[in-house]
């Protein structure tokens, strides 16, 4: 074992050697932290820590040069590379907005029970939420703003290049993105290369939200009042027929059934009290039609009552399913319009140097390191000191 004199020399020994010569020191000589190890091995992790640490400092202090060289022309390269010459800034406007809460004009105004998720000043909760994300994402929506805005010409994209549907929707999707905020709200995303002409896409796809919600609810909305208006004309037509038959009833002299029976009886007993003959057979002959068309009379006449009541429940149908085919109110509530943006959004220039730069850097040092490790620099180093 060593004193505690030879130890101090023994390390400030190495210590001058491993500055002198790092490959020699690497190779030929103990580590301090072996020697540590084996003086007091509780000092193991410590020792190992302070000549990991040195060892890496001596590896930047001997190579500063040839790193300082490949981080500056990495840093001048990615900010060359990244400036507009080679990349197009792209500028980023955004509309936000939240959905309603009804899809239904009739049922926000025209009915009497209508609770608060119909109201037609309600916002929309997370169902309605996702319902408008998935509209914002469909091909309806994109296919028009691609039709509008000539987006294969403007993305330099030609109707007979390979997979051009392919690469068209992809610069879509990557330029136009749809997301729900923090606060529940929708955020429509636009970038591109002409500010202007990104803020008119973002307050367009805003537009056709209504636009394609609506189309897609009067398909069946429609349907529905067609089917409503033809049961509404039916009973109509049918009611039209009770009345005409009730008139021709009437026509023949029925007008009222049960007083008018009850009349005439009570006249009949009077004549027949006076020994009348003639109004007696007068009385009988219209006894005798009552008793054939007065049955009749009585089913058409309370059947009419019951088919008027049906055909004012249906008109009120009629009149909402007509309302919901034909009017349209808004989707959404807009909170924030979109404008034309003063600075790009992309690419951030100093982002990409700072990657650039570290990337280079660490690139460089794990090069370096390889090669320095290598049998054959080990032995050059060896025969250039020797």
């Amino acid at each position: 074992m060593f004193s505690t004199s030879d130890e101090s020399a023994y390390a400030y020994d190495i210590i001058e050697l491993r500055f002198l010569s790092p490959i020699a020191f690497y190779t030929d000589f103990p580590t301090f932290a072996s020697y540590n190890t084996e003086v007091d091995p509780m000092l193991n992790n410590s020792t190992n820590s302070y000549t990991d640490s040195f060892k890496v400092a001596i590896f930047l202090y001997k190579w500063r040069k040839t790193l300082l060289v490949l981080g500056l022309s990495a840093a001048i390269l990615s900010a060359l590379f990244s400036s507009p010459i080679f990349i197009a800034p792209l500028y980023r406007s955004t509309v936000i907005l939240y959905p309603a809460s009804s899809n239904s004009v009739s049922k926000s105004l025209l009915n009497e029970n209508t609770s608060a998720k119909q109201d037609i000043l309600e916002y929309g909760v997370d169902e309605q939420t996702e319902q408008m994300l998935q509209i914002l994402n469909s091909n309806r929506v994109r296919d028009r703003v691609i039709s509008k805005f000539k987006l294969a010409d403007h993305y330099g994209i030609h109707p007979g290049e390979r997979y051009y549907q392919t690469r068209l929707y992809t610069q879509f999707n990557s330029n136009i993105t749809f997301k729900r905020t923090e606060f529940m709200a929708v955020e429509i995303s636009v970038l591109d290369k002409d500010p202007q002409m990104a803020a008119d896409m973002a307050d367009e796809i805003a537009v056709l939200l209504d636009s394609v919600k609506n189309d897609m609810q009067k398909e069946r909305a429609m349907k529905g009042f067609k089917i409503v208006e033809a049961e509404y004309l039916s009973q109509q037509q049918q009611i039209a027929v009770m009345e005409d038959s009730l008139t021709r009833l009437r026509k023949l002299g029925v007008q009222d059934y049960e007083s008018q029976v009850e009349m005439m009886n009570r006249q009949l007993a009077m004549e027949i009290a006076k020994g009348n003959t003639r109004g007696i057979h007068a009385l009988e002959e219209k006894l005798k039609v009552l008793a054939i068309y007065g049955g009749p009379y009585v089913s058409i006449r309370d059947a009419l009552v019951n088919e008027k009541k049906q055909l004012s429940y249906i008109k009120a149908r009629y009149e909402e399913a007509k309302m919901d085919a034909y009017e349209e109110i808004p989707q959404k509530f807009i909170v924030e319009n979109a404008y034309k943006a003063e600075r790009k959004a992309y690419p951030i220039i100093w982002i990409i140097v700072v990657i650039s730069t570290l990337g280079a850097l660490l690139a460089g040092m794990l090069v370096i390191y390889i090669v320095e490790r290598s049998p054959a620099f080990l032995l050059k180093i060896r025969q250039t000191e020797s």
